[in-house]
């Protein structure tokens, strides 16, 4: 069999796993989980043997396509159903299918006593699969179908308690601020067909340079905003929080291996159109400096262990849309760290799980302390996808993000300073908050001793109602192997992962004949840099540790300062929401009923009212009296007359 007849068979396995799983029943309640763990790693088994076969072919035969039928067909309109494996879709299909299997087999254990396994072994396949399909797609228009796909199981999945009205809220929000954002990936699709005549990748980035800057800073823009949506960056984040609702590995599988990556992956793949527009990647830039500062700002305030996280995510995609902004300077090294921030993210998460396991599902982390000698498993899991997302030297995050910092100053002139400065104070950042969320579970003391604690979770691996009663003394215990060998596993890729690209820059040379690179002019050395960020990450872990470590954690969060408040708040941007879209919307469509009523209505009504006017007039001059007629008809015959004798007097 070629190579190239593998490729459908990535998106065919999770997908009939989701079909079985949630067509099948009941009866297969007791299997499911085993069916749609199976499946998920068959499609990785057919990502690693595609991946063989691209290493043994030359780098410029390394493009694959497959095409499988003519989708629409109608006049110069066509899309075909063909996929694309590349270097890039490439590393995502085993990113994806990698970490999505090792979130698979964690769910085994997690979700153990929930009996509505079966469908949520569904949920995870259908995500697998559409994720699948957006990365593999050869155009526009079947990458869309991909990207609704995801939107579509994120909302699932972030529901999946649904009986729970935050988890049903948070769903829902989440569904509709990614339809902002997709409204931009759907105009953007119609400006490439009006402009080069086709959505498909091949020949919109070879004719990038027959149409107009203002037409592709349009289509920049639109396709910004439909990655601000998927990537959760400003002004679209606002989702991304709350989606925490959802059960513990569709946090997992949301903020490392899928959703939020797609956004980075879309611009990316447009490289050709941003290097063209450069208004369009100057915007670019702005937004992931802004957001991988917002997301760490708020990760700082967070008690709760998942939202610190999730603030988290947002600040590290802000770092690769930041580095997908500055063009080929930046798009290896946007790629390389959403590969590593895969590994250490979702070991974050499935460790942030795996203390809920044996805290009765408590997320307060004031409501921790100490649990490092319950599970040690766990903490040097967690610990070390601490280090890798703060940067420590040798881990993976020191040579992901190391390599975006550099890359932003290599920018040049004034961009380049702000940017390398907001990277570098988010590094600061992003060392304090983690730590803050390392010290407050693992050390110090244990806060959750005879503080019965009251979940607010939704059942999952062990319900605190169900399992150690409502109000019952947490008993802090390791997970099962199921659940702490995916942590172990990706532990492994959080520390050695960054390290094995960067030698002999292996994954620059892999990735640059689909994204090209360039240098840049950069007014610091590599070594300036590399000790600059060090000195962020010394001050940042500092003042955590004198703040959290060497003091008493209160148990309730005291009042704080205006900008702690704000944070605790995503920095009001739910309020923001409000103001700007909620009330904006309801002003703007009480305007439009107004014009619809007085304008719209008053030239129908108004113009059936003149013509009725009319006609009611007309329709005396036919009364039937034959004296009238007469009177007319003289009347007639005596303005002729007069007409004739003026028209000869003249």
């Amino acid at each position: 069999m070629n190579a190239e007849n593998l490729i459908a068979l990535l998106i065919a396995a999770p997908l009939l796993g989701a079909a079985v799983l949630l067509l099948g029943g009941r009866r297969l309640d007791g299997v499911g989980h085993w069916i749609g763990t199976l499946l998920s790693t068959a499609s990785f088994v057919f990502g690693v043997i595609l991946f063989a076969d691209l290493l043994g072919r030359n780098a410029e035969h390394r493009t694959l396509t497959q095409h499988l039928w003519t989708w629409i067909s109608v006049g110069s309109f066509q899309a075909d159903v063909t996929f694309r494996l590349d270097q890039l879709s490439m590393t995502f299909v085993l990113l994806i299918t990698g970490v999505g299997s090792l979130i698979h087999v964690y769910s085994i254990g997690y979700m153990e006593h929930d009996e509505r396994r079966r469908r949520f072994f569904g949920y995870l396949n259908l995500f697998l699969a559409a994720m699948l399909l957006l990365v593999l797609a050869d155009n526009y228009l079947l990458l869309y179908v991909g990207w609704e796909g995801v939107g579509l199981a994120s909302y699932l999945l972030i529901g999946f308690w649904q009986h729970k009205p935050s988890a049903a809220t948070a769903a829902k929000k989440a569904f509709l601020v990614n339809r902002v954002g997709d409204m931009g990936l759907s105009i953007a699709i119609m400006l490439m067909f009006t402009t080069f005549g086709t959505f498909a990748f091949g020949p919109v980035f070879s004719h990038v340079g027959d149409a107009s800057e203002g037409k592709l800073t349009a289509i920049g823009l639109m396709l910004l905003l439909a990655a601000c949506g998927k990537s959760a960056q400003v002004p679209l984040q606002s989702w991304l929080g709350d989606a925490m609702e959802g059960p513990t590995p569709v946090s997992a599988l949301i903020h490392a291996a899928t959703m939020v990556t797609a956004g980075v992956y879309l611009i990316v793949r447009s490289g050709d159109v941003f290097n063209a527009a450069p208004d369009a990647q100057l915007v670019v830039t702005v937004v992931g400096a802004v957001t991988l500062l917002f997301g760490a700002i708020v990760g700082c305030a967070k008690d709760d262990i998942k939202k610190a996280l999730a603030g988290s995510t947002m600040s590290q995609i802000g770092y690769m849309v930041l580095a997908a902004g500055l063009g080929p300077i930046g798009y290896v090294f946007a790629i390389m760290h959403l590969v590593t921030h895969g590994f250490f993210k979702a070991g974050l998460f499935l460790g942030a799980g795996s203390v809920m396991h044996g805290m009765n599902d408590e997320v307060d982390m004031r409501k921790y302390g100490g649990l490092r000698k319950y599970m040690p498993v766990t903490f040097i899991t967690f610990g070390l996808g601490y280090l890798a997302i703060i940067g420590f030297p040798g881990l993976s995050g020191f040579f992901s993000k190391d390599k975006i910092i550099e890359a932003a100053f290599a920018k040049g002139g004034t961009e380049g300073w702000i940017l390398g400065a907001c990277a570098l104070l988010g590094a600061a950042i992003t060392a304090f908050y983690m730590t803050r969320v390392m010290l407050m579970t693992f050390f110090g003391e244990e806060r959750w001793r005879n503080q019965p604690t009251r979940s607010p979770q939704a059942p999952s691996a062990e319900p605190a109602a169900e399992h150690h009663g409502e109000h019952a003394e947490p008993h802090p215990h390791e997970s099962p192997k199921v659940m702490t060998i995916p942590m172990i596993v990706l532990a492994v890729g959080s520390v050695f992962g960054g390290a094995f690209f960067s030698i002999g820059d292996r994954f620059l040379h892999w990735l640059e004949p689909v994204t090209g690179h360039s240098e840049g002019d950069s007014p610091l050395s590599a070594a300036t840099v590399t000790g600059a960020t060090m000195v962020c990450l010394v001050i940042g872990v500092g003042i955590a540790y004198v703040q959290y470590g060497r003091r008493p954690v209160p148990a309730v969060a005291p009042r704080g300062s205006l900008l702690t408040r704000a944070a605790r708040r995503d920095l009001l941007q739910d309020d923001f929401n409000h103001v700007v879209l909620v009330r904006g919307g309801e002003h703007l469509t009480r305007s439009l009923v107004y014009v619809d009523h007085t304008l719209v209505d008053g030239v129908v009504n108004g113009t059936a009212a003149g013509f009725g006017g009319l006609s009611g007039r007309l329709r005396k001059l036919q009364n039937g009296y034959a004296r009238s007629y007469a009177v007319s008809m003289f009347g007639g015959a005596a303005l002729l007359v007069a007409a004739t004798l003026l028209m000869r007097a003249v």
